[in-house]
């Protein structure tokens, strides 16, 4: 088959290619999702994939994903080498680049399916680390994420690779500020718990005292400074991840992993809000 997109002027190329600025993002609610597994996963969901540019090699490769995106009703373009450049944002690009809706879902229906672990990114700046954070709450169970107001583009092209998919199967929701976060949750019952590494709580103590099984949300805050004290005195509980050998610190993906897989076995465990014995 050969491509039916020649040249990187296309019309269609170009509407893509500005969907790595955030601007043309926002006034166009698309976003670019790169590579087999961004594009496989926003292509299981309706009417989220729009559009997708595929390399003659990697449609070949990946006919399996080319034909969900066409049965999702996707357009498809086979394109050449020379075009997926152009639209990619990654320096080795994989030969697909898929076209997306926005998914962000607002923060009053996250509310409305009451939650029981949550990750609300204050202040968090850099794209890869958001994305990351995300791929972690997904992992760790949690049911939504929440970035503020002040935090990174969702659907920076960076935090949506570090995602590795994760974007497309929980609520997200964006642009809110934290004080309407931590009371919102608050309001349905949802513990405020702020990751800080001056925390006066420690990890392992909150495990050993069983205060972790109840709904709760992890507060992350930005990777240089934290979270301000405006922002600490929001929460319940300033919580420290216990550093036992010699490390300076955790990142915050790292941190973030901790703290939600903490969450997940004191929720999952007897008596826990997700125990077997509760559902």
């Amino acid at each position: 088959m050969a491509p039916d997109l020649i040249s990187p002027r296309s019309p269609r190329v170009a509407a893509a290619r500005r969907l790595a600025r955030r601007n043309f993002r926002s006034k166009e609610r698309l976003f670019l999702a790169e590579g087999p597994q961004a594009v496989r996963e926003a292509g299981g969901y309706k009417d989220t994939l729009v559009e997708l540019f595929a390399t003659v090699e990697a449609a070949e490769r990946y006919a399996d994903i080319v034909g969900e995106a066409r049965d999702a009703g996707a357009r498809v373009h086979l394109a050449d080498e020379q075009v997926i450049a152009d639209i990619s944002t990654t320096v080795t690009p994989q030969g697909l680049v898929g076209v997306c809706r926005f998914i962000d879902t607002p923060f009053e229906e996250i509310l409305r399916a009451r939650p029981k672990l949550v990750a609300v990114l204050a202040n968090v700046r850099d794209p890869g680390n958001a994305g990351t954070v995300l791929r972690c709450a997904d992992a760790a169970g949690a049911e939504a994420v929440v970035l503020t107001d002040a935090s990174v583009d969702l659907y920076n092209p960076k935090a949506v690779r570090a995602s590795v998919g994760s974007l497309f199967h929980l609520p997200v929701a964006v642009g809110v500020p934290v004080e309407q976060a931590v009371a919102g949750l608050k309001e349905i019952g949802v513990r405020i718990l702020a990751a800080d590494g001056a925390g006066t709580d420690d990890l392992d103590d909150e495990l050993d005292q069983g205060t972790m099984g109840g709904p709760t949300a992890w507060v992350f805050g930005n990777e240089a400074w934290g979270l301000p004290e405006e922002t600490r005195a929001l929460a319940d509980a300033v919580v420290r991840v216990p550093i036992h050998g010699k490390a300076e610190s955790l990142n915050l993906a790292t941190a973030a992993a901790v703290c939600l897989y903490a969450s997940a076995r004191a929720q999952r465990g007897s008596g826990g809000c997700r125990s077997v014995t509760d559902s």
